[in-house]
């Protein structure tokens, strides 16, 4: 596995807290399938599952990532806090047992990093600045400025990278009103708003207009492949998400990972 990641990797992690899972009711569960194909042509790489709910009156999401036979083998657990665009968040990848989140606690909130199984967590304390987005408060942030985007101007907000323990300026440019498989959308654009932001490629988001779902993103993936090194990949999102049971939503929060998808 590396031991180093491309900034535009640490961003598109955008795209396991200590959740109780005992007798807790859950509400307004919602689920939804996504396909992570190689970005230039049809194979499909991996598979996600995602789930939104709220329980103990906060909104939280899950995502497993499935190989392509369908076995899981990392998830992610979401909960949101003061602000919608700035959640804590867990990731953990059970094939080399890399970790990254960010956790709310007495003393303020932490960002936690572990390179591998092997490695040791570091944690430092995280200040997050206003407007600050972490993970997958991206989504909160894009319909929070859809107005702004819309009427054709560009959005740049502090954008959390785990793994450099900062926050770093992220630029999302509007781009043209599409057609996705015939929803209306609109296409968005997104790199770092750094000097050295032109080494980083461009990412593409496909969101539809009518409820600001995101539809597709085109960019360098957070999750490697099985030789460690980061992907291009075009993930679509084809189906709208839909009710849910309790039951599924706790199989996929306690389902053991595996640590090999061949």
């Amino acid at each position: 596995m590396p031991a180093r990641s491309s900034p535009s990797a640490l961003i598109g992690a955008a795209l396991l807290i200590a959740l109780s899972h005992a007798a807790m009711a859950t509400t307004e569960i919602q689920q939804q399938e996504a396909r992570a194909y190689a970005r230039k042509g049809d194979a499909l790489l991996y598979r996600e599952s995602h789930w939104r709910y709220r329980q103990d009156g906060n909104a939280r999401r899950l995502v497993l990532y499935r190989c392509p036979d369908g076995r899981a083998f990392a998830r992610k657990t979401v909960v949101e806090r003061t602000t919608a665009q700035a959640p804590d968040f867990d990731f953990e990848d059970a094939r080399d047992g890399y970790r990254e989140g960010v956790r709310s606690g007495s003393q303020g909130r932490v960002v936690y990093v572990r390179a591998s199984a092997t490695s040791l967590l570091k944690e430092r304390p995280l200040a997050v600045p206003a407007a600050g987005v972490i993970d997958a408060g991206f989504d909160a942030s894009v319909r929070l400025h859809w107005a702004t985007l819309q009427g054709g101007s560009p959005v740049t907000q502090p954008f959390l990278l785990p793994s450099r323990m900062a926050f770093e300026p992220v630029r999302l440019e509007p781009g043209p009103a599409v057609r996705w498989n015939g929803i209306p959308a609109r296409r968005l654009s997104m790199r770092l708003d750094r000097w050295y932001g032109f080494v980083a490629p461009t990412m593409q988001l496909t969101y539809a207009t009518t409820d600001q779902r995101l539809l597709e993103f085109a960019g360098i993936a957070t999750i490697r492949d099985e030789r460690g090194e980061h992907q291009d990949v075009r993930i679509v999102f084809p189906d709208a998400p839909s009710p849910a049971d309790d039951r599924g939503l706790q199989q996929a929060l306690a389902i053991p990972l595996v640590r090999r998808c061949t």
